[in-house]
């Protein structure tokens, strides 16, 4: 489970699921996380081997990020999490829309 530690980690694994990304790509594709947490989430998935880091050389130097066959290892299971959470959420709307749909209907006269 420490693989998995933060709050933004599944979500790094999840945006680079789909192929190497840029740090800047990444930022755009998660808003609401800082520049510091990202560089600290990156870091931390390198050092812990479930991302690679490769620096590609063009003028600039710019810099990928892709998953390690770890972090592909991983992709499965972040899915499952994010099916059970969507699944959940689903139930919850469904739930106060009926609870709504109730509490709104004028009572009967009998």
């Amino acid at each position: 489970m420490s693989l998995l530690g933060g709050a933004w980690t599944p979500n790094v694994i999840w945006h680079l699921s789909g192929g190497p990304r840029r740090f800047g790509e990444l930022r755009v594709d998660m808003p609401g996380i800082s520049a510091k947490m990202l560089s600290a989430r990156l870091k931390d998935l390198e050092e812990k081997g479930v991302i690679r880091r490769t620096v590609v050389a063009t003028s600039p130097p710019s810099v990928d990020y892709a998953l390690s066959d770890l972090g592909r290892d991983l992709v499965p299971a972040i899915t499952a999490i994010a099916d059970v959470g969507a699944r959940l959420k689903a139930r919850r709307l469904a739930a106060a829309a009926a609870e709504h749909d109730v509490m709104g209907q004028p009572e009967e006269k009998g």
